[in-house]
């Protein structure tokens, strides 16, 4: 295993590599990537997360390497429209899931965050006054209008979300088409989620799902991605319209770099201001003084008992 300090920081490496229908071998201290009549070398110390896409193979070796470089691996549908997997987390991402969990667990620090959270899809601020209802209310007028607004600029009639899940064919075009959008979506948050280290289960607005935080974070986006996507589909006809839905939402996402935007919009409203590419330091637990100094035999203490 590479100690932390001798791999590049986590904002010197490439975000993300993408890659499918191909095989994928150790090279090294790299790894060898062979599609078609290429080879390609890709140095693992270099980027953060390598996404694996349908017909891609992986030797074991490639992934102890990946693994020593601290890159995760994750097994992805084609772009990215599904998550299926992940492999390790990077070592120094505890930060930011103990970070979360303890606004999570504090009920004011809590509603602080579901306020950004709802501050950050509107225009204009939000009345400090308002209470968690009202905001509630004020955000179901904005979806509201937000549907209708693309409905009025596409000739899509809505009359209002209603699907089931267990009677998917019952649903109208514009419904099926927003289900399928909004399905990408969380795959491409849930990969965001899992590429720094935050839980998809704690979510702030959201809660008792496994993708709790998932939802909170997609909902940040939908506006500007899926709702579009889903009515200019169904404005162009219903065939196929799964596959072509996937398609403009995969151009959405790249055009909104989404990719690039999650975990930096994350950090911004989970207020995280500390230096995550540091190596983290292990403390120990404390009741009094919430945590002590690790790595120390405390019997030579004097105030040990």
């Amino acid at each position: 295993m590479s100690r932390l300090r001798t791999l590049p920081k986590a904002r010197d490496r490439i975000s993300f590599l993408y890659f499918e229908h191909c095989r994928i071998e150790q090279e090294g201290r790299a790894i060898a990537v062979f599609k078609e009549k290429s080879k390609f070398f890709v140095p693992c110390a270099a980027v953060s997360t390598l996404l694996l896409g349908p017909g891609t193979s992986i030797t074991h070796a490639a992934i102890k390497t990946l693994a020593d470089s601290v890159c995760q691996i994750q097994w992805v549908g084609e772009d990215v429209m599904r998550f299926y997997a992940q492999g390790r987390s990077g070592a120094n991402n505890a930060r930011r899931l103990i970070h979360q969990a303890t606004l999570w667990a504090d009920s004011i620090q809590r509603l602080t965050v579901v306020r950004r959270m709802y501050l950050f899809r509107f225009d204009e601020p939000l009345d400090e006054n308002l209470n968690l209802q009202q905001i509630r209310g004020h955000e179901g007028v904005r979806v509201r209008t937000l549907y209708q607004r693309w409905s009025k600029e596409t000739g899509v009639e809505w009359h209002g979300r209603d699907y089931k899940q267990e009677n998917w064919d019952a649903a109208n075009p514009i419904n099926r088409a927003l289900s399928v959008a909004n399905t990408c979506l969380y795959a491409v948050c849930q990969a965001a989620l899992h590429s720094v280290g935050y839980a998809p289960a704690l979510g702030f607005i959201h809660t008792g799902k496994p993708l709790s935080f998932v939802y909170d974070i997609a909902d940040l986006y939908k506006g500007e991605t899926t709702i579009p996507a889903a009515f200019e589909t169904v404005a162009n006809g219903y065939l196929e319209l799964d596959r072509y839905v996937r398609h403009r939402c995969h151009r959405k996402f790249a055009d909104y770099r989404l990719m690039h935007r999650i975990v930096r919009d994350i950090d911004q409203v989970l207020g995280l201001d500390i230096d995550v590419d540091e190596e983290p330091i292990c403390f120990l637990w404390d009741d009094v003084l919430q945590t002590v100094e690790g790595g120390k035999n405390w019997s030579d203490d004097e105030d040990s008992p």
